[in-house]
C-alpha cells in the first residue's frame, strides 16, 4: 500500500503530490490545479481553510471589482435636471361608475434661483434639517446603512438624513424605492455633494411643505402670500418646520398639528440663533407664536365634499402602500378610482343641508354655531363606502374630515354588547359543555332607574367615589325587568350595563373589534359604563360596523378606492377584491336586525317610518347632550350620522342642549332626520326589499331577582308585537325625545362622569309586556367588573 501511495494512487494524504498537484501515473506529478481548494495534502477542517495567499487574492479582487464598479456607476449614472423633477402631473379621482370626479395638481411650481429666496428662509432649513451643510461631505453613513436595511428587511423607506440625501430623494420621488436605487442616489450625492449652492437651490425647490405646494415659492405663497424673497426669519422658521413632515405639522389642518408645530418653531429659532444665523434680539422680535398662515385658497375643483373624498382617498393609498407618501401623490399622475357614488353623495349633502337650514339660524340662537355633521354610507356587500359628508368645505374654512372625526357614540353601542352577548355567551350561566351560555333578546333584565350594578359574581360595584354605584337612565321610572329587545327599543342604560359586566368589558371589545371597529378608538373596556358609547369610531367605522348585520355576520373592512393606475400600470397593492370574513353566526346577526328593526318602528327611532321600507337602526346621545347619532341600515345600505358642536381650532365638544331651540337634541332628532331624506333621495323607486327572518339563537336567560317563566327553548325574539302592543306612557312620564327631565340627586347618580355634569335627562317610553309586569328592585342581580368612569349615555 504505502508504495501504491507513492507511485500516486493516493489522495489526500500526507504522502500525495506535493503543491497542490493532482495524482498522475506511473509516480509521475499530475497537473498543478488553477485553485487549489479544497487544499491538496491536507486533512481534516485544514482541507477547508484557505490560505493567507487565497485570503489576499479573493480580497483583491473583490476590492478591485468594487473599485471598478463604483468607477463605472460614476461615469454611467448621470445627475438628474432638478427642474424636470418639480415638473408635476395631475391626479385623476374618478366615481365608482368610472366618470371623472375631479383632477388635483399644483398651479404654483416655480422654480427659483438661490438668489431670489431670502436668506432667513435659507437659514432656516439649514438650522431644522442639517445644521453643518456648508461645511460636511453630504453624506450619512449611519443613515445610510439604517435606510437599506429598512428596505431589505422589508420596512419603511427612510430618506436621507442630511440636505444632500435629501435633495437626491426628492429628485427620485416618482421612482421606486429599491436598494438599487438608493445605491444611485449615493452615487449622484457623491457627485454633487461640492456644489452647495446647487445642492440648496434644488433641495429647497423640490422639498414638500403641504397645501399643495411644492419648493419655497410655492410655499410661500400658500402659507404667507408672498414671494421666497420676502420671507422673513419668523416665517422661514415655521415653513422649515414643515419639511419634517407638513402632513403632521400644517398647523390649519388640526389642533395637534398646531402643538407640534409650536414646538418646532421654537426649535427651529432657538437653533438658529446657538448657530448665529440670527441674533438674540431677531429671535425675541418673533414673539411667543409663530406667524398665523393666510386661510387655504381652494380651488374650485375641490370644493364642497369633493375636498373630503379626494382626501379620503389619498389616505386610503398612502395606508395601503407605504412606498407612497403625500409628497409622491402631490407630485401627480395617479389615476385613482374610488368607490364614492355621485348621487348618493349629493343626496347626503342635500339632507345634511335641509336639516341646517330649516333648523339652524346662528343670529338668533348662540348654540346654533359651530354645529358640525359627519356622515357615512356603506355598501354591507361589499363594504366599499360609498357616500361621505365631511362638512361646510374648505372654502368655508372646514378643512377636517367630519366623517372621520371621533366623536363619542352614545348607545348606538347597545347593540355590539347584544352581539356579544349571544355570540359568547354570559358568564352568570353556564351551558352543558361549561362554556358561557348564548342568550336571546327575550331574556330579562331589570331596568329601573337609578338601580345598582353588580359583577358576574353578584358583588355590588364601587364608583370612583368608593360609593355603591348605581346606573341611571335617561329618565325617572321603574319599569321593572324588561326584555333585552325592549329594553334596545327604550334604550334603557340599566340592562346594558348589568349586560355588559355579564358578558365581561374584555368579550364585548372582542366583538366590537371584530365588526370592524379601531382599537385606537375604543375607551377602556374595564369600565362600567363602557357598553353606553363612551368610545368614539368614526361614521365610517360605525356604518361598517352595523353592515355586519345587514351582511348577516360577513363583514369587510371598509375602503374608498378600488384601483389605482400610473404609468398606465396598475398598482396591485391598492386593487380591492374583498373577501368577506364571518364575524357572527347569521342568527345572531339576524336577531340582532331583528331588535333593531323593533328600534325604528317603535321605539326612539320612529322617523324612520316615513320612509315606508323596513329600517333597522339605533339612536345614540351623549353625556351632557355632547353628541347625538343614528347607525341605521337597509339591506342594501348602512348609514351613520354624527351630530356634535365644535369651535373650529378648539378640539374641546360643546353641548347641544339648545340648538334649533331644542332644550336637549338626541339620536331621534336630527340625526335620524337626516337618515332619512338622505334615504327617500338614493332608495326612491327602489324595489322594496325585507330583512330575512331570524331563525331560533339562544337561550333565555334572566337576570337574578327577574319574575319565574317558563324556561323558554332557544328561540327568536318574539316578543316585538306584544311589548310594542302592550307599550303604555307611564303618568308623568315624558316620551324618549320630549325633552328633559331633573336630574336624580345623590353622588352615585354621576360618579366619575368627569366634567361634573351628568347632561341632559330624558323619561323614556316604557312599554309592559305580560311576561314583564311584575317589577321591582333585586337585592342582588349579578353583574360586573372593574368600576371606572360613571355616567350617562343616553339614547
Amino acid at each position: 500500500m504505502r508504495k501504491q501511495s507513492r507511485k500516486g494512487g493516493g489522495g489526500g494524504g500526507s504522502d500525495g503530490p506535493p503543491n497542490g498537484r493532482n495524482a498522475g501515473r506511473n509516480g509521475k506529478p499530475g497537473k498543478k490545479r488553477l485553485i487549489d481548494y479544497p487544499r491538496f495534502g491536507k486533512s481534516g477542517f485544514k482541507r477547508w481553510m484557505p490560505s493567507w495567499k487565497q485570503v489576499l487574492s479573493l480580497f483583491l479582487i473583490f476590492f478591485g471589482g468594487s473599485v471598478a464598479a463604483i468607477g463605472a456607476a460614476f461615469a454611467f449614472i448621470p445627475v438628474p435636471n432638478a427642474k424636470d423633477s418639480i415638473k408635476l402631473q395631475n391626479n385623476i379621482y374618478y366615481w365608482a361608475d368610472g366618470s371623472e370626479m375631479a383632477r388635483k395638481g399644483d398651479t404654483n411650481k416655480q422654480w427659483v434661483e438661490l438668489s431670489e429666496i431670502s436668506r432667513p428662509a435659507q437659514d432656516a432649513a439649514i438650522a431644522a434639517e442639517n445644521e453643518t451643510f456648508r461645511t460636511d461631505s453630504g453624506i450619512d453613513p449611519k443613515g445610510i446603512a439604517r435606510a437599506v436595511y429598512k428596505m431589505a428587511s422589508g420596512g419603511e423607506t427612510q430618506g436621507g438624513s442630511t440636505i444632500t440625501q435629501q435633495y437626491v430623494k426628492n429628485v427620485y420621488l416618482s421612482q421606486e424605492q429599491t436598494l438599487s436605487r438608493k445605491a444611485k442616489e449615493f452615487i449622484i450625492a457623491l457627485k454633487i455633494a461640492d456644489d452647495k449652492d446647487g445642492i440648496l437651490t434644488g433641495y429647497l425647490n423640490t422639498s414638500w411643505y403641504g397645501r399643495g405646494a411644492t419648493g419655497i415659492q410655492a410655499a410661500a405663497q400658500a402659507y404667507y402670500g408672498v414671494d421666497a424673497n420676502k420671507v422673513d426669519v419668523c416665517q422661514g422658521a415655521m415653513l422649515a418646520g414643515l419639511l419634517k413632515g407638513a402632513a403632521l405639522y400644517d398647523p390649519t389642518l388640526n389642533q395637534g398639528n398646531r402643538d407640534r408645530m409650536q414646538e418646532r418653531w421654537e426649535y427651529v429659532l432657538n437653533r438658529m440663533e446657538a448657530t448665529k444665523a440670527i441674533t438674540s434680539e431677531e429671535r425675541a422680535k418673533c414673539g411667543q407664536k409663530f406667524p398665523e398662515p393666510i386661510a387655504v385658497k381652494a380651488p374650485a375643483s375641490m370644493q364642497g365634499e369633493v375636498y373630503y373624498l379626494v382626501e379620503a382617498a389619498n389616505q386610503f393609498v398612502m395606508a395601503n402602500d407605504k412606498t407612497i407618501d403625500e409628497a409622491q401623490l402631490n407630485r401627480g399622475g395617479f389615476q385613482i378610482h374610488t368607490t364614492f357614488e355621485k348621487d348618493k353623495v349629493d343626496a347626503l349633502k342635500t339632507a345634511v343641508d335641509q336639516v341646517k337650514s330649516e333648523s339652524l339660524d346662528t343670529n338668533k340662537r348662540e348654540a346654533d354655531k359651530f354645529v358640525q355633521v359627519g356622515a357615512a354610507s356603506v355598501n354591507p356587500s361589499n363594504g366599499a363606502i360609498v357616500a361621505m359628508y365631511g362638512g361646510d368645505g374648505i372654502e368655508n374654512g372646514h378643512y377636517s374630515n367630519n366623517a372621520d372625526s371621533k366623536v363619542p357614540v352614545g348607545s348606538t353601542f347597545k347593540p355590539f354588547v347584544l352581539a356579544a352577548a349571544m355570540q359568547y355567551g354570559v358568564q352568570t350561566k353556564s351551558g352543558a359543555n361549561g362554556q358561557p351560555t348564548q342568550i336571546n333578546p327575550d331574556s330579562l333584565y331589570l331596568a329601573d332607574n337609578m338601580s345598582p350594578i353588580y359583577s358576574k359574581d353578584g358583588k355590588p360595584l364601587t364608583g370612583d367615589d368608593g360609593k355603591p354605584y348605581k346606573q341611571r337612565n335617561d329618565g325617572p321610572g321603574k319599569p321593572g325587568y324588561v326584555s333585552l329587545k325592549r329594553a334596545m327599543q327604550n334604550s334603557y342604560n340599566v340592562p346594558f350595563v348589568q349586560l355588559g359586566q355579564d358578558v365581561g368589558g374584555k368579550t364585548v371589545e372582542k366583538m366590537v373589534t371584530e365588526l370592524g371597529i379601531l382599537p385606537g378608538s375604543l375607551e377602556p373596556s374595564s369600565t362600567i359604563t363602557f357598553p353606553l358609547g363612551t368610545s368614539h369610531p368614526s361614521s365610517i367605522r360605525m356604518a361598517s360596523a352595523y353592515s355586519v348585520f345587514a351582511a348577516r355576520g360577513q363583514q369587510i373592512d371598509p375602503y374608498s378606492v378600488s384601483k389605482v393606475e400610473r404609468d398606465g400600470k396598475e398598482m396591485p397593492n391598492l386593487t380591492r377584491n374583498p373577501q368577506p370574513k364571518k364575524v357572527l353566526e347569521q342568527a345572531v346577526a339576524d336577531n340582532i336586525t331583528d331588535v333593531l328593526e323593533n328600534v325604528a318602528k317603535n321605539g326612539t327611532g320612529t322617523k324612520t317610518n316615513a320612509l315606508g321600507r323596513p329600517v333597522a337602526g339605533k339612536t345614540g346621545t351623549t353625556d351632557a347632550g355632547t353628541s347625538a347619532w343614528w347607525v341605521g341600515y337597509t339591506p342594501e345600505l348602512s348609514t351613520a350620522v354624527g351630530m356634535w358642536r365644535e369651535e373650529p381650532g378648539n378640539p374641546k365638544l360643546l353641548s347641544l342642549n339648545g340648538t334649533a331651540g331644542h332644550e336637549s337634541v338626541h339620536g331621534g332628532d336630527f340625526p335620524t332626520d337626516i337618515f332619512t331624506r338622505y334615504m327617500k333621495i338614493v332608495m326612491k323607486d327602489k324595489p322594496i326589499k325585507d330583512f330575512p327572518n331570524p331563525a331560533p339563537w339562544g337561550t333565555q336567560v334572566d337576570s337574578s331577582g327577574a319574575p319565574i317563566s317558563p324556561s323558554a327553548p332557544a328561540s327568536a325574539s318574539s316578543s316585538a308585537s306584544a311589548e310594542s302592543s302592550a307599550s303604555t306612557e307611564p303618568s308623568g312620564s315624558k316620551s324618549p325625545d320630549a325633552g328633559e327631565s331633573p336630574s336624580p340627586s345623590g353622588s352615585s347618580t354621576c360618579q366619575g362622569n368627569g366634567n361634573g355634569n351628568c347632561g341632559p335627562s330624558r323619561s323614556p317610553k316604557p312599554s309592559k309586556s305580560p311576561s314583564e309586569s311584575a317589577s321591582g328592585s333585586p337585592s342582588a342581580p349579578p353583574g360586573g367588573g372593574p368600576g371606572g368612569l360613571v355616567g350617562l349615555m343616553g339614547h
